[in-house]
Protein backbone atom coordinates (compact mmCIF):
# COMPACT_ATOMS: atom_id res chain seq x y z
CA UNK A 1 0.00 0.00 0.00
CA UNK A 2 3.13 2.64 1.37
CA UNK A 3 4.59 1.70 -2.17
CA UNK A 4 2.16 2.29 -4.54
CA UNK A 5 1.25 5.29 -2.51
CA UNK A 6 4.72 6.60 -3.11
CA UNK A 7 4.41 5.96 -7.23
CA UNK A 8 1.44 8.00 -7.09
CA UNK A 9 3.31 10.76 -5.43
CA UNK A 10 6.30 10.29 -8.00
CA UNK A 11 3.83 10.56 -10.71
CA UNK A 12 1.87 13.37 -9.71
CA UNK A 13 5.19 14.71 -8.99
CA UNK A 14 6.65 14.53 -12.48
CA UNK A 15 3.53 15.75 -13.94
CA UNK A 16 3.31 18.69 -12.26
CA UNK A 17 6.74 19.30 -12.75
CA UNK A 18 5.92 18.93 -16.60
CA UNK A 19 2.94 21.67 -16.52
CA UNK A 20 5.53 23.91 -15.04
CA UNK A 21 8.14 23.66 -17.71
CA UNK A 22 5.49 24.00 -20.47
CA UNK A 23 4.01 26.55 -18.77
CA UNK A 24 7.18 28.79 -18.73
CA UNK A 25 7.90 27.70 -22.05
CA UNK A 26 4.83 28.87 -23.84
CA UNK A 27 4.81 32.12 -21.77
CA UNK A 28 8.64 32.88 -23.40
CA UNK A 29 6.77 32.09 -26.70
CA UNK A 30 3.85 34.15 -26.10
CA UNK A 31 6.08 37.02 -25.15
CA UNK A 32 7.69 36.72 -28.44
CA UNK A 33 4.43 36.57 -30.53
CA UNK A 34 3.37 39.78 -28.19
CA UNK A 35 6.22 41.42 -29.51
CA UNK A 36 5.91 40.56 -32.93
CA UNK A 37 2.07 41.79 -33.45
CA UNK A 38 3.03 44.55 -31.67
CA UNK A 39 6.06 45.72 -33.93
CA UNK A 40 3.69 44.60 -37.17
CA UNK A 41 0.90 46.99 -35.38
CA UNK A 42 3.93 49.87 -35.09
CA UNK A 43 4.72 49.01 -38.94
CA UNK A 44 1.08 48.80 -40.18
CA UNK A 45 0.61 52.62 -38.52
CA UNK A 46 3.51 54.17 -40.14
CA UNK A 47 3.07 52.67 -43.68
CA UNK A 48 -0.63 53.68 -44.32
CA UNK A 49 -2.15 57.03 -43.50
CA UNK A 50 -5.41 56.80 -40.92
CA UNK A 51 -6.45 53.70 -39.07
CA UNK A 52 -4.92 50.15 -39.96
CA UNK A 53 -7.63 47.09 -40.38
CA UNK A 54 -8.74 46.21 -36.70
CA UNK A 55 -7.17 42.62 -36.81
CA UNK A 56 -3.95 44.57 -37.19
CA UNK A 57 -4.91 46.75 -34.02
CA UNK A 58 -6.41 43.75 -31.73
CA UNK A 59 -4.02 41.06 -32.59
CA UNK A 60 -1.84 41.63 -29.77
CA UNK A 61 -4.56 40.74 -27.56
CA UNK A 62 -5.12 37.31 -27.50
CA UNK A 63 -1.34 36.74 -26.49
CA UNK A 64 -1.28 39.32 -24.18
CA UNK A 65 -4.10 37.14 -22.34
CA UNK A 66 -2.52 34.34 -22.25
CA UNK A 67 0.41 35.66 -20.99
CA UNK A 68 -1.46 37.37 -18.06
CA UNK A 69 -3.01 33.80 -17.42
CA UNK A 70 0.39 31.75 -17.29
CA UNK A 71 2.16 35.02 -15.87
CA UNK A 72 -0.24 34.62 -12.78
CA UNK A 73 -0.11 31.01 -12.62
CA UNK A 74 4.06 31.01 -12.66
CA UNK A 75 4.38 34.28 -9.89
CA UNK A 76 1.09 31.88 -7.37
CA UNK A 77 3.52 28.84 -7.75
CA UNK A 78 6.11 29.35 -5.11
CA UNK A 79 3.23 30.60 -2.84
CA UNK A 80 1.60 27.29 -3.36
CA UNK A 81 4.21 25.11 -2.67
CA UNK A 82 4.74 22.79 0.58
CA UNK A 83 8.19 24.52 1.97
CA UNK A 84 11.09 22.62 2.39
CA UNK A 85 13.08 21.77 5.52
CA UNK A 86 16.37 24.50 5.89
CA UNK A 87 19.61 22.80 4.72
CA UNK A 88 21.56 21.85 7.75
CA UNK A 89 19.13 21.33 10.31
Amino acid sequence: MEKRRGARLATLAAMTHTLEHLTRQSHRWLSIVFSVAVAANFVARAMQPGEPPAWITYAPLPPLFLQLVSGLYLFALPYFRKPRPAAGR
